[in-house]
């Protein structure tokens, strides 16, 4: 692919990065109240993450017909659906808060899922048109969107928060706003519909086959672990700050601090992959993860908890992009729906299952605060150690078995 082609794939780039900004600050803002709305509604304060569960839980379950969906019409029509999906979950959220029903309201982060799982693709959709040179570039460069959603999404949950008499009602209002006119960036998209396979086409590896190959099986565990923990740990930084004696605005400040962290390092996260190799991006990511459990268990004074966040974002930007690029490099472009699909059915299949510990840890595994606190950042050493051990493991194997 020459340099020439790169001008589209560029202009995507332009593209996904403003809907990374504004239709992604949708998700700090739903993590940030989702936690404390679902506390005051339900009846057991052990479900009070629920709702963010049922919104990874719709990501998982949306993963793959969106997959299918957007190999068949193309990203354009399959980004359409998740912002309406997106739209369609803050209206019944916001549905659920007037009612005060817990049911209805988790029911709204279900349809949020959509969206989730919709933007997931965002970075893949990154390295369709991208020569080979350009792809950890663009993929990062989007990822880097996010930098701008970090910033908006908190700031609007303190402007609604309490807009109206029911709390967290003006933040759904916005979210639905948000995906109204967020969605119509998508005109401007450029990414050809794939083609319509013909009968005598090569119809790729299986899943199985797929899963089985040694470095996409490490790139799927590391995304999975990457992911999964700091959704665990994110998931109930709200309740923690809160529950050690700090307000919501704080919260807000602590979940954009991390934001940012995530995304801000995406600037020269694909130059680092280029310079020094996907697998070391990847282990570094997996330290830093492992040091922001290390700080979360070291103390919860307002700092600790900004530190442990800010750590946890950037050890998720090392791992997950690090974990995305070597995927997107290791399948053919025919078989890019069925194992883009399949592999975000996995981790956010990982992502829901630490949603629904990270509530239960948090509020759970002891009288206070603290102590759940301390629950869930021990969580993490065992699925660190799987995902280190599995990316060792690839690293030994001869360079020509790494394909």
């Amino acid at each position: 692919m020459t340099d020439t082609s790169d001008i589209r794939a560029k202009r995507n780039v332009a593209v996904l990065v403003a809907a990374q900004a504004i239709l992604g600050a949708q998700m700090p803002m739903i993590f940030t109240i989702g936690g404390l709305a679902g506390q005051s509604l339900a009846s057991n304060i052990c479900f009070a993450t629920l709702p963010i569960s049922l919104i990874v839980l719709g990501s998982m379950l949306s993963a793959t017909p969106l997959s299918w969906f957007m190999q068949r019409f193309g990203r354009k029509a399959g980004f359409f659906v998740g912002a309406m999906g997106g739209a369609l979950g803050g209206l019944v959220g916001a549905y659920g808060l007037y009612l005060a029903s817990f049911p209805v309201f988790l029911a709204g982060s279900f349809l949020t899922g959509i969206y989730m799982s919709a933007q997931g693709f965002y970075r893949f959709a990154a390295a369709d048109t991208a020569s080979d040179e350009y792809r950890p570039k663009a993929i990062s460069y989007v990822m880097a969107g996010g930098l701008a959603s970090a910033i908006i999404g908190p700031q609007l949950v303190k402007l609604t928060a309490d807009a109206y008499v029911i709390p967290f009602i003006g933040t759904y209002a916005a979210v639905i706003a948000v995906n109204l006119a967020g969605a119509l960036l998508f005109l401007f998209l450029d990414i050809p519909k794939p083609p319509v396979p013909s009968v005598d086409a090569p119809r790729g590896r299986t899943r199985w086959e797929l899963l089985t190959t040694p470095r996409i099986a490490v790139a799927v565990i590391c995304a999975m672990v990457a992911y999964a923990l700091m959704n665990l740990v994110m998931t109930s930084t709200p309740l923690a700050v809160v529950g050690c004696g700090f307000d919501t605005g704080d919260a807000a400040d602590v979940v954009t601090a991390h934001v940012l962290a995530m995304f801000a390092p995406s600037f020269f996260t694909g130059h680092l992959i280029a310079r020094f190799g996907v697998e070391r991006i990847v282990a570094a990511g997996l330290l830093i993860l492992a040091g922001a459990g290390a700080v979360a268990l070291s103390g919860v004074e307002l700092e600790h908890f900004f530190i442990a966040l800010i750590l946890l974002g950037l050890g998720w930007n090392f791992g997950f992009i690090g974990a995305t690029t070597m995927l997107a490099a290791a399948h053919e472009p025919h078989e890019r729906g069925r194992m883009q699909g399949l592999n975000d059915l996995l981790v956010f299949g990982g992502v829901t299952f630490a949603s629904l510990a990270s509530g239960g840890l948090m509020n759970c595994s002891g009288g206070t605060a603290e102590q759940g606190w301390t629950a869930v950042n021990l969580a993490m050493a065992p699925f660190l150690v799987l995902a280190g051990g599995a990316l060792i493991w690839l690293m030994l194997r001869p360079r020509d078995a790494h394909a």
